[in-house]
């Protein structure tokens, strides 16, 4: 085994996911995780796939996009997946899994396999020889500057905002009501329903409340990231922005008047036990006075006991199409690669791909063998296709959707079909490029 040994930088979704798949594929994997040591502005724990912002996979419907990617990636043997389905939680039709117990199954596959030996420290340089750096989104100020300087190309940065967490106990059940959308799932979520003027008075308090100000360099060009929208970001753009947006009430009845309510703020369980919900789309930036005291003129929340607030950090990540190939491999250096959010892919199970396709191609580089590439055709493949060739002068993160993929022979106008033949597709062009493996 002398030699056949790889360095993983970041013990997040995407670098537990690729030093496991290195390490399957006989490579001894040092794997190296700053926390404790050094903390992030996010995580609060040194546990390893410590999930920071919501605790919801993303659908797991066979015709949805996401759903797709989770299918190709079970496939895979992703152990990330493994682990998500091992704990998951009541959450309708998505992948929801309990945070604490998700990131203890993890930690505990990760530290017990025989090829993986996990360092706590922080890596301030690009480490030698075969490397894969999966810092995510909140790479520290040291190794961002050691990638910058390889790459000769600025960084790109938006701002990710996380969701307030109460405790169910405090949520007040005879104004809110158990229900999912359409009655799919069952009654997973909890739901907060709105009148016109309630739902007025609650935008009108909350685009006026304070913010915590941005510091002087973000304040420069304080770029969003469309899809992880602060709440009062989303609300400041139109009265009912937040009605069409994150609290639509299509496909909910309110028990009490048999009628939609004009709004519906959405909570979904954040652990097994179900004594803690998380606020759907309520990412924010409002100052923790603010959140409580904005927050509770929702109905049924008036008592809510906030565990955790929102909160917003800067992200960054790679201008990935100038820097990139389909593998995540760095075109100016060959053993590196690149995984997770840092790429430009976007989401929990996008930056789980990405880490499975570096660890795979970055272990083949060890072994001598050729890299692969998966089918455009399929989720995962697209994925990496757009973040290598997209155009950099508007690279921007991008998840799952099934606009990435390549169109169907002959077209298919049915939305339902055509999502299904996708699917159908992807799956099968994933098994041959399975098969067609030496």
């Amino acid at each position: 085994m002398a030699g056949k040994r790889l360095v993983v930088v970041g013990g997040g979704l995407a670098g537990s996911e690729a030093a496991w798949q290195a390490a399957e594929r006989g490579v001894e994997v040092v794997l190296y995780e700053m926390r404790p040591r050094k903390m992030t502005p996010a995580h609060v724990t040194d546990r390893l796939a410590e999930l920071v912002c919501s605790n919801s996979l993303g659908s797991d419907l066979p015709d949805r996009a996401p759903g797709l990617l989770k299918a190709e990636l079970r496939r895979l043997g992703s152990l990330i997946l493994a682990c998500a389905d091992a704990t998951r939680v009541p959450a309708g039709s998505a992948l929801a899994v309990d945070r604490e117990r998700f990131a203890e199954e993890v930690t505990r596959r990760i530290e017990a396999h025989p090829r993986i030996r996990v360092v706590r420290e922080e890596v301030t340089e690009i480490p030698e020889g075969p490397v894969v750096i999966a810092t995510g989104p909140l790479t520290s100020e040291s190794l961002t500057r050691a990638i910058g300087d390889l790459t000769g190309q600025e960084y790109l940065y938006f701002y990710d905002a996380m969701a307030p967490i109460v405790t169910a106990e405090s949520i007040d059940m005879s104004i809110a009501f158990r229900a999912s959308r359409y009655g799919r799932g069952g009654a997973d979520y909890i739901n907060c329903p709105m009148t016109r003027e309630e739902y007025e008075r609650f935008v009108d308090a909350l685009v006026t409340a304070e913010r915590i100000p941005l510091r002087d360099f973000e304040r420069e060009d304080p770029r969003f990231f469309e899809g992880c929208l602060p709440i009062e970001v989303l609300a400041a753009r139109g009265r009912d922005a937040l009605a069409y947006g994150p609290l639509r009430p299509v496909g909910l009845i309110d028990p009490r008047t048999g009628k939609r309510p004009y709004a519906v703020v959405q909570l979904r369980r954040d652990n097994l036990a179900g004594t803690l919900y998380n606020m759907v789309g309520f990412q924010t930036n409002l100052r923790y006075g603010e959140q409580e005291r904005v927050f509770r003129m929702i109905p049924g929340l008036e008592r809510a006991e906030f565990v955790r607030y929102g909160q917003m950090h800067r992200n960054t990540f790679l201008n990935a199409p100038l820097l990139l190939e389909p593998t995540m491999a760095f075109r100016g250096r060959p053993g590196l690669f690149f995984a997770g959010q840092i790429t430009g892919v976007e989401g929990y199970v996008g930056s789980v791909g990405s880490g499975w396709v570096a660890g795979v191609n970055a272990a083949r580089f060890v072994l001598g063998e050729e890299p692969l590439v998966l089918p455009r055709t399929t989720m995962l493949g697209a994925l990496c296709y757009y973040v290598s060739h997209a155009d950099p002068r508007t690279f921007q993160p991008m998840k799952a959707n099934f606009g990435l993929l390549p169109p169907l022979s002959p077209p298919v106008r049915d939305k339902r079909r055509r999502y299904r033949a996708y699917v159908e597709r992807a799956l099968a062009d994933l098994e041959a490029a399975l098969a067609a493996l030496p």
